[in-house]
């Protein structure tokens, strides 16, 4: 299985086309917005080329930020080009609230009560299997803050219909930054791999957990530390 990963942020400042590119049949045209007067985007589009004929599998990571669609067109703006970027997608990365405010998908209230609670993401399930039938993956983080330095953190994945959740641990978090994408970097090598959809999930939410106690936004684990905290072991770093 090859996974091509469309990670496409909305930054004003971006004008450029960005090509991602593995063998001919896999490569992945990725256009960033286009803006016009007052900062609206005039386009933005995602053409991929080649890679579902080919058996690829792509992912996107759906980080819905609220401030920059408020300059770009709105609300309206955003669901309409969300959702013809995740028209092209297999395996999707989001909370229920980037489902929700992102591609205007109707499900609970995005306020949950306890935030590692995964009902209120599977509850969305159904919804995105109806409106969005070609994606097949999709999966988050759960994070309860009690302080800067002190989480609690988990993992969910609905996989070919079937609901997945990964342990709860504590983590003496040093910085938080990066911990999303490194799960989902660690959930990609996971299925990538050939490892069960449990232990796939279990894998990102270790690698993810564990770059939260290390400095910077870049892994500074190894893949036997990460193997080991999804078994079982310790979040603190073996030296």
């Amino acid at each position: 299985m090859t996974l091509l990963q469309l990670d496409v942020p909305l930054e004003a400042e971006s004008l450029t086309k960005v090509t991602v590119t593995g063998p001919p049949q896999l490569s992945v045209a990725v256009t960033r917005p286009m803006f016009g007067a007052g900062g609206a985007v005039k386009h933005w589009t995602v053409a991929p080329a080649g890679q579902v004929s080919a058996g690829a599998v792509v992912s996107f990571d759906l980080n819905f930020r609220a401030k920059l669609w408020q300059i770009s067109g709105g609300l309206a703006k955003a669901h309409e080009t969300l959702r013809r970027i995740c028209a092209n997608v297999d395996v999707l990365v989001g909370n229920e609230e980037d489902l929700q405010k992102g591609l205007g998908l109707k499900g609970p209230e995005v306020e949950a009560k306890h935030k590692l609670d995964p009902s209120a993401f599977f509850g969305m399930m159904d919804q995105v299997a109806k409106e969005l039938p070609n994606i097949k993956i999709v999966a988050t983080t759960l994070r309860e803050v009690h302080s800067t330095n002190r989480h609690d953190w988990s993992a969910v994945a609905w996989i070919n219909g079937k609901t997945h959740v990964a342990p709860t641990c504590e983590l003496d978090v040093l910085d938080r930054v990066g911990g999303g994408d490194g799960f989902a970097a660690g959930f990609f090598y996971g299925l990538l791999s050939g490892a069960s959809p449990e232990e796939a999930l279990k894998l990102g939410w270790a690698h993810g957990g564990l770059l939260t106690t290390t400095p910077g936004d870049t892994t500074m684990v190894t893949l036997d530390q990460v193997q080991a905290f999804a078994k079982g072991g310790s979040a603190r770093i073996q030296r």
